[in-house]
């Protein structure tokens, strides 16, 4: 499929270099150093949460369960087979307000066969044979929407296409909600959910709080009693060929306002790097880095290692919030070998013991001790303290992972009194970036070995 952002161009070679950073048109990055944060409040619509993250697989029965089994998130509803819908198996998985839905597509002859009725009972109105089977060919197990709660779904859809979306799937009207997908880079579109009006988050139906068609899922076929305290999906990263064209699409449909940034110079290592932009909403709730590979280092940029192994642009990683990591990090890494998710290799020693220097009193010397047991990554702000983990990639490709986070400080009330969290605080890890990328180019060396003996081999 063609795409606004030029997923199939090739990406214009550049050195590293001071700011600011030319990387469109118009848009220029300034870096961490430079950048000032405001918050203009400038949503073109009214944007509430991240609503699900839907998968788009090959295998939606397995690949849910490993996920439900290595994140600790029940199978909480379904639309398959035996819900009467011929046309895709969907599973949702849910932990507080994390919300993952997985789909994969059945037989399309025998769909055809049941004729148009058929079709029209795919529960995911926006559903397609073509781009679903198009998807997995070209990016293997990967994010296909990212879904995100507004007021209104019709009005978002149609504001967003006069400010220069491109349409991806008109509104579809369901039993009480709203359903619409606006292209957002490479095959990845954003999804607006929206409800008549309903109180739906107590609801215990599926086809209320979730979408209609969705039925519950027998307590007995999920894994009973997990909860490893993921709550919700902080923020979604893209990789992106360019950002210029890419940040100004997105901000230009949806009015989002930048929220930070980051060059090479702020976050690469010796060898390679990247720059980075934050796109956030009002509330900044709903956080969107993009990301682009910087060209004419030592070793290439993982993001254009990511591009090339996933055919162009595409979710790189989703941010999982957790209220105590340390809790869910154990839980975890129990799971890491018997089919759960594999970490990336911890910092060495000296980073822990310089930890009290660069992370103050906020963690106790008991937490740090944790950290390093469990090679947690900690880094701050002005306004709040991260602690941070970054999983191995999920799938066969070296493309998508998880990062888990646990967000500290940054407390503030609502109008009603409400204790809240400021969407963001501790940053984004800018003083372990290093760090991952340490570990992303030693992973990456160990396949680039593989592939270079066997290439002698021949």
């Amino acid at each position: 499929m063609s795409s606004i952002d030029g997923a199939q161009a090739e990406p214009i070679e550049s050195q590293s270099q001071s700011h600011p950073v030319q990387t469109g048109s118009e848009f220029k990055l300034v870096g961490f150093s430079w950048f000032v944060r405001a918050n203009p409040r400038s949503d073109r619509f009214k944007v509430k949460r991240f609503h699900h993250v839907e998968f788009c697989c090959g295998d939606a029965t397995n690949v849910s369960r490993r996920f439900s089994w290595g994140l600790g998130m029940p199978a909480v509803a379904k639309s398959d087979l035996s819900t009467g819908n011929p046309v895709h198996a969907s599973y949702l998985l849910r932990s507080g307000d994390l919300c993952f839905l997985f789909t994969s597509p059945y037989s399309p002859s025998i769909a055809a066969r049941a004729g148009e009725q058929s079709l029209s009972s795919a529960t995911l109105p926006t559903f397609s044979f073509s781009i679903y089977n198009s998807f997995m060919s070209s990016h293997g197990l990967g994010v296909r929407a990212i879904a995100i709660e507004v007021d209104d779904a019709e009005a978002a859809f149609n504001i967003s296409v006069e400010n220069g979306a491109k349409a991806w799937s008109p509104p579809v009207k369901l039993n009480g909600a709203v359903l619409a997908e606006i292209h957002l880079y490479g095959d990845v579109v954003l999804r607006y959910v929206s409800y008549d009006g309903r109180n739906v988050r107590n609801s215990e139906n599926p086809s209320e709080w979730f979408l209609p068609g969705f039925e519950p899922v027998d307590e007995m076929a999920s894994f009973p009693g997990l909860d490893f305290g993921l709550r919700r999906i902080d923020h979604a990263v893209g990789n992106v060929p360019e950002l210029g064209p890419v940040v100004e699409y997105v901000k230009r449909f949806t009015g989002f306002h930048e929220f930070a940034e980051f060059t090479t110079e702020d976050v690469g290592t010796s060898e390679s790097g990247l720059n980075s932009v934050v796109l956030a909403n009002n509330e900044e709730t709903v956080l969107l880095p993009l990301n682009e590979p910087v060209h004419g280092t030592k070793r290439r940029s993982q993001i254009q290692t990511y591009l090339e192994h996933n055919e162009g642009p595409g979710v790189q990683h989703l941010a999982l919030m957790t209220q105590d990591i340390f809790c869910t990090l154990r839980e975890m890494r129990k799971r890491s070998g018997l089919g759960g998710f594999e970490f990336m290799p911890p910092p060495p020693p000296t980073y822990y013991r310089n930890l009290p220097n660069r992370v103050g009193d906020v963690l106790t010397e008991e937490q740090m001790k944790q950290c390093e047991e469990l090679g947690i990554l900690v880094d701050r702000d002005d306004q709040g303290t991260l602690l941070q983990i970054f999983t191995k990639p999920v799938g066969d490709r070296p493309t998508i992972f998880l990062e888990v986070i646990q967000r500290i400080g940054c407390m503030m009330k609502d109008e009603d009194g409400k204790e809240y969290q400021r969407g963001g605080c501790g940053g984004f890890g800018k003083g372990n970036f290093s760090e991952l990328f340490k570990s992303i180019e030693e992973y990456e060396k160990t396949l680039e070995c593989k592939l270079v003996a066997d290439a002698a081999a021949a």
